[in-house]
Parts: C-alpha cells; sequence; structure tokens
C-alpha cells in the first residue's frame, strides 16, 4: 500500500509540475510573441553597413543597415527601447586584451565616430517604444543586428533609424 501511496503521489507531483511549466512556457511565449511585433524572422534584403548609410542616407530615407550592438560602454538607452550600433568593419576589443567592456571599441574611438548610429524602435505612430531593448528584442552587446526603418539626421551628421523591424543575426 505504501508502495502505491508513494506513486500516486510522485504521480501528482509529476502531473503539477508538468502543468507549472506549461503555464510558465505559456506566458513566455505569451511575452516574446507580444515583444516580438518588431523582431522579423528572416532578414531584410539590401542592408548596408553604418559607415555606408552615414554616407549616403537622407533624411525620411527608407533604410536598411546593419550593425553591432555597441560604441560605449552603455550602448542601451534606458527606459527605451534604443541603442547604437557599429558598422561591422571596426574591430571590438579582442578579449585577450584584457578589456572587460568591447562592446565600447575603446581601441578603436576613431573610427566609431564615422561608423556609428542610434537606432530608435518605433511603434506604427512613430513612437519610441518605452522598454528597454534588451528585454523587447532579447539582444545584448555586440549582438549583429539589421534594422530597418527612416533615417534621420541631426545637424552634426549623426545617423538615427527609427526602427520598426529588426533581425538578429544568429550566432555573431
Amino acid at each position: 500500500m505504501k508502495v502505491l501511496h508513494r506513486f500516486a503521489l510522485a504521480l501528482l507531483c509529476l502531473v503539477a509540475v508538468g502543468c507549472q511549466s506549461k503555464d510558465a512556457s505559456m506566458s513566455a511565449t505569451g511575452s516574446t510573441q507580444a515583444n516580438s511585433s518588431y523582431l522579423v524572422k528572416s532578414e531584410p534584403a539590401g542592408a548596408i553597413p553604418v559607415g555606408e548609410a552615414r554616407d549616403k542616407s537622407e533624411d525620411g530615407q527608407e533604410i536598411t543597415l546593419v550593425g553591432r550592438i555597441g560604441g560605449s560602454s552603455k550602448p542601451f538607452v534606458e527606459g527605451l527601447a534604443a541603442f547604437t550600433i557599429v558598422d561591422p568593419k571596426v574591430p571590438y576589443c579582442a578579449p585577450d586584451e584584457g578589456c572587460p567592456t568591447p562592446w565600447d571599441y575603446c581601441c578603436e574611438t576613431d573610427a566609431v565616430k564615422s561608423n556609428i548610429a542610434t537606432v530608435k524602435v518605433v511603434d506604427e505612430s512613430g513612437k519610441p517604444v518605452t522598454q528597454s531593448a534588451r528585454d523587447l528584442l532579447k539582444v545584448k552587446e555586440l549582438a549583429m543586428v539589421v534594422v530597418k526603418g527612416k533615417a534621420k539626421r541631426d545637424d552634426l551628421g549623426n545617423l538615427t533609424v527609427a526602427a520598426n523591424q529588426i533581425y538578429v543575426r544568429p550566432g555573431e
């Protein structure tokens, strides 16, 4: 009888854990789906590197560019789905150089100046999304991304992309 009782108890625990895991995965999937409206499953065509985009893009132009998240020790903007990206041709600091934040490109600061852009994720009305890009896009420093949106230029020539599509290249 004790064996049967233990078996029933073990089975009950497995069912409870199974249901709990299912609920947890459903809520994680739900939040991922809600956040994934800006993430696209396939890479937008015609992406150009950040440096080239800075030279060629005009204010208001639809643009698709590729870059690596970084450019400073804190490339993510607090309270917004915004971050900076750097042209893939610019090498970030190698781990063997002892750099604790290789995404700040401290070894290439001069190259970064003309090869950096700001990405702001915007909603359908063009307003910035007020959620962390890390959480919204599930990205971190040095991730390679392709962003599509409208170019905005300031008086100093800085490039910002009001992005409505982001593709994260896997394994880069």
